[in-house]
């Protein structure tokens, strides 16, 4: 009897990490083993190689990433920014290359410049506008470079039931305050973690399936085009608030690093190759809200 093929997760802590936990139980072909940061240190390479060959993964997703989009831009954490985003993503497609594993790495709309008019597709040109989005660039193509099996998927305006994100922030604002301001001159797709999770693990079983299924850039989010104004009202509107919220603009709300202007993800490809079809932001939406 073959053993289960062994699916590691790094960052395991993450609203992405979380889901993958949750979700696990429903794909019970699969063995899985969750790590964060305590647990498998995904910056020291000779750890990383070290464990892949003891325990010898079949897949690798990698959710382990430096988040912190303006603490970034300081000058004491640009090292720590690119140890995670950009270094580690090679250390694992280079362990899992040495064992004819797959990496699935997870990466953002942020390596865009956010000036196009049109949903970005997988072969646009990339122009990062900050630390965190150059390490993140930097992660891609470490992973890249390693194996022609490495799949890379893009996604944007990520959110869960858990963890700190723009929904559950959102509504503790409104249930603190009777009124805020929400910035309505960008525009994306926001992206449930459990709607990607259960699209990851849909590409693990098909490349099971089809070990032919190469490798590279994908993009994933959930379906339609808002603004965070929208993202915010629609919130309200489900949780059935009374807070009043005001669209202000970008430069009414400065930050350390820049954001994109519009980062909506061309999601054509990945419903081509694999099948998966995302469903609406605002359904994605209702259905995160229900589990709170």
């Amino acid at each position: 009897m073959n053993e289960k093929p062994l699916i590691l997760v790094t960052g395991a802590n993450g609203q992405l990490g979380m889901e993958l936990s949750e979700l696990a139980v429903t794909f019970p072909q699969f063995n899985f083993y969750f790590t964060d940061k305590s647990t498998f240190p995904v910056q020291d390479k000779q750890a990383v190689m070290t464990w892949f060959i003891q325990h010898k993964p079949a897949y690798c997703i990698n959710c382990a990433a430096y988040t912190a989009v303006d603490k970034a831009e300081e000058p004491g954490e640009i090292a720590a920014a690119f140890a995670v985003n950009a270094d580690a993503p090679g250390y694992l497609a280079a362990a899992a290359a040495a064992i004819k594993a797959r990496l699935i790495h997870i990466s953002t709309d942020y390596v865009f410049d956010g000036k196009s008019d049109k949903p970005y597709k997988e072969t646009d040109a990339t122009n990062p506008q900050g630390v965190y989005a150059l390490s993140k660039l930097k992660g891609e193509e470490a992973a890249l470079q390693h194996s022609r099996d490495t799949i890379v998927i893009r996604t944007s305006w990520l959110y869960g039931a858990k963890g700190q994100n723009f929904v559950n922030t959102m509504i503790r604002l409104m249930q603190e305050k009777d009124a805020i301001g929400v910035v309505n001159d960008q525009f994306g797709s926001p992206t449930y973690a459990a709607d990607l999770a259960r699209a990851i693990l849909q590409i693990i079983q098909h490349t099971e399936s089809d070990r032919q299924v190469e490798g590279g850039i994908f993009h994933f989010c959930n379906s339609g085009i808002t603004n965070w104004y929208g993202f915010a009202v629609l919130i309200r509107d489900i949780k059935q608030l009374s807070c009043e919220i005001n669209p202000i603009p970008t430069s009414g709300f400065p930050t350390r690093a820049k954001r994109p202007q519009y980062s909506v993800l061309d999601t054509d490809k990945i419903n081509r190759i694999f099948g998966i079809r995302p469903a609406s932001w605002e359904d994605a939406l209702r259905r995160c809200i229900a589990k709170h």
